[in-house]
């Protein structure tokens, strides 16, 4: 085993580890209820006739385990710009020019959030790092975090401290997920195989990962996992043999959020802190010392953040 500061392999100017000192998420206030979503997306693409690929549609949204769905496309929306519901319909300058107008508001909401709770001027943030994507498939939803380290006495309250990251590009898996920016705008792609993929290779990633740290057990730890699907969860859940306990926070937000890409471990890494203090647990990890932040993407990439949790 070897001790926390020699898992940091490059030269900072700092003296503790990055931490994460603030946390702010938003989202628009058009909420979907994923039990009449079927209803909604058939309505608005004229395709009320055909029954059967609705009640197909229907099964499918009952199987996802999400409840609602935040997404700045209304109705009204969709009404003024026809092409976005029909299929292959050139619609990428609208697409771009709503990105445009009303990316920067959600994504202001969350920032001011999380420089409120921060505590500090923000002239004192010396990077902005920053990542966008946009799809009327899942939902939409911002997230804001303050990384620093050394954290002000009395001023700055740090959440949760990162350890190590480590990405993997796993073999063989080129074309499981992808995107095209096409000129219906970005489409997205996900191989059926994805599920089997990630679950295959979890173990490997995890070990990697906690093995300087001597944890083998990973039900030991607190999970922040990107909720991709249920599909995901449940076969990563099986191979690690995870209590269910230990995927309820990225559940709950799959659950009342749905699947909003990269912002949605910020969400999840949120909830557990915020939860973990109104259950009178010691720490910000649900009372655990240790977890892991987990991910995936085109490539198909694996993820893994070791995180230390903080006393409350």
């Amino acid at each position: 085993m070897v001790a926390v500061n020699d898992i940091r392999k490059v030269q900072q100017r700092a003296e503790g580890p990055a931490t994460v000192l603030a946390i702010g998420t938003a989202n628009p206030p058009n909420c979907v209820d994923q039990n009449t979503y079927a209803d909604y997306y058939f309505r608005v693409t004229n395709s009320e006739h055909m029954i059967d690929l609705k009640k197909k549609f229907q099964r499918i949204c009952k199987r996802t385990m999400i409840k609602n769905r935040y997404m700045y496309l209304t109705e009204e929306i969709l009404k003024e710009n026809p092409n976005m519901c029909a299929y292959k319909a050139p619609s990428l300058d609208a697409r771009e020019d709503m990105m445009i107008r009303e990316v920067p508001k959600v994504g202001k909401e969350a920032a001011t959030k999380a420089i409120k709770e921060w505590g500090q001027p923000m002239s004192k943030i010396t990077h902005l790092i920053f990542c966008t994507t946009r799809q009327a498939l899942f939902a939409d939803g911002a997230a804001a975090i303050i990384i620093g380290s050394d954290p002000v006495p009395e001023v700055e309250k740090p959440i949760f401290e990162l350890v190590s990251t480590d990405q993997k590009l796993v073999p063989g898996s080129h074309g499981a997920i992808g995107g095209l920016l096409r000129e219906v705008g970005l489409t997205f792609y996900l191989n059926k195989s994805v599920p089997d993929i990630i679950s295959q290779n979890i173990n490997e990633a995890l070990n990697k990962a906690f093995d300087p740290l001597g944890i083998s057990d990973y039900n030991s730890i607190f999970w922040i996992a990107h909720p991709g699907g249920r599909a995901i969860l449940d076969q990563v859940e099986q191979k690690v043999n995870l209590k269910p306990e230990k995927m309820k926070a990225t559940r709950d937000v799959l659950s009342n959020y749905g699947n909003m890409s990269s912002a949605c471990v910020f969400f999840i890494m949120d909830l557990m802190r915020k939860n973990s203090l109104e259950r009178g647990l010691k720490t910000t990890g649900e009372g655990l010392d240790w977890g892991v932040l987990f991910g995936f993407g085109p490539g198909l990439t694996i993820e893994t953040v070791v995180l230390r949790s903080v006393a409350i």
